[in-house]
């Protein structure tokens, strides 16, 4: 890893975790929470969870768990570059989507329309709440106890109300403070990987096609020019060629707009960060690409009917569950049924989102398959 800013997070500006801890031998403390979070049974739930399409829809689309490698890969880039700590950023980026419900998105719609009552439902307090408590693996400490800076970077955003429950990691939210750097790649990150691999991955699928695609700023430019370079190139060796290069430029640009934004505010401490307005992101020009294909997949993929079709379907799924489990808790496991005795609705919550797509669509047909003789 190359010398840190001055400003970046080290093992030196940490503000430690809620259970000291012998410092690690042979790898930082970063490391140490990033190898906490890769052996985390939530982690290997996230080969079967959503990223758009259903798990069981085809083998090549990305799962929760390929999407969060590629943000680390690109976040770690993106630190490299910026002399920030990258094991830092690749430990955010890992956890980032450990509280996601089955069924992506929807699932989460769901699960806080259940919860609306009940405090509500967010994936992002849900990954916290994951590595602070839910996690079972060692004997002094519930959760993983990860490093401040990990936790306040898995904390992307945060309502006031909540950020009163949460302590010290809440605390920026209520004095308007920005997170670390670090924090701030790892969340462009998740943006880059999403984006383009929700294209890629919506040209395999067949929902969107080359031709709408060409009429967007962003694609249209790096596919003429790999089809200017490799005329002949097959489709699927073209969209490759096009989707890596678009990625290319978009991470170029972050870096090269991200260092005007630091000198523009010559920072020379962490502190200065908290202070300073967010620092990491494109150019205006990239923004407003970026956004040109935000709403294009929106319309044309998030809202495709056959998408819609299995949103709807996992909605009914987890809202089934959740009132079948509100009504009767003697069907939830029984590890689940001593924690609802003091929380209900909140356990039966961390229990669906805890459940890969194929779990949860196995054990709505467990409750409610009519069994024929």
């Amino acid at each position: 890893m190359s010398e840190l800013a001055a400003y970046a997070v080290s093992d030196r500006s940490s503000r430690g975790r809620t259970v000291n801890e012998p410092t690690p031998a042979g790898r930082s403390e970063f490391e140490r929470d990033r190898d906490r979070i890769i052996h985390s049974t939530a982690f290997r739930r996230l080969e079967y969870k959503t990223q758009v399409f259903v798990n069981h829809e085809g083998d090549l689309f990305r799962t929760r768990l390929t999407h969060s490698l590629e943000v680390a890969q690109i976040g770690r880039a993106l630190a490299r570059n910026l002399n920030l700590n990258e094991e830092l950023v690749e430990a955010i980026t890992l956890a980032h989507d450990l509280g996601h419900t089955p069924f992506g998105h929807a699932g989460q719609d769901a699960l806080n329309a259940c919860m609306k009552e009940y405090g509500g439902f967010e994936h992002n307090l849900q990954s916290l709440r994951v590595v602070d408590v839910l996690e079972e693996r060692y004997a002094e400490f519930d959760g993983l106890n990860l490093c401040f800076e990990t936790r306040e970077g898995i904390l992307k955003h945060c309502s006031l109300p909540h950020a009163k429950l949460l302590g010290e990691v809440g605390e920026r939210f209520l004095n308007n403070l920005r997170p670390s750097l670090e924090a701030q790649v790892a969340n462009l990150a998740d943006e880059v990987a999403y984006n383009n691999h929700d294209v890629d991955d919506g040209l395999r699928s067949g929902l969107i096609t080359l031709d709408q695609l060409c009429e967007i700023t962003v694609f249209g430019r790096h596919m003429n020019l790999v089809k200017s370079l490799y005329p002949n190139l097959a489709e699927r060796r073209l969209i490759h060629e096009t989707v890596r290069r678009m990625i290319g430029t978009l991470v170029s640009d972050l870096i090269a707009q991200s260092k005007t934004n630091i000198a523009e505010i010559t920072p020379t401490s962490l502190d200065d960060i908290h202070m300073a307005p967010m620092l990491i992101g494109f150019s205006p020009d990239i923004q407003q690409e970026q956004q040109e294909l935000k709403q294009f997949l929106r319309i044309h993929l998030y809202q495709h009917y056959r998408v819609t079709r299995t949103t709807v379907k996992a909605k009914r799924i987890l809202n089934e569950l959740f009132h079948a489990f509100l009504e009767t808790p003697r069907l939830l496991p029984p590890q689940y049924q001593l924690k609802a005795k003091l929380d209900k609705p909140r356990t039966i919550a961390d229990y669906i989102a805890g459940m890969t797509d194929r779990y949860a669509i196995l054990e709505h047909r467990r409750l409610f398959a009519v069994e024929e003789n």
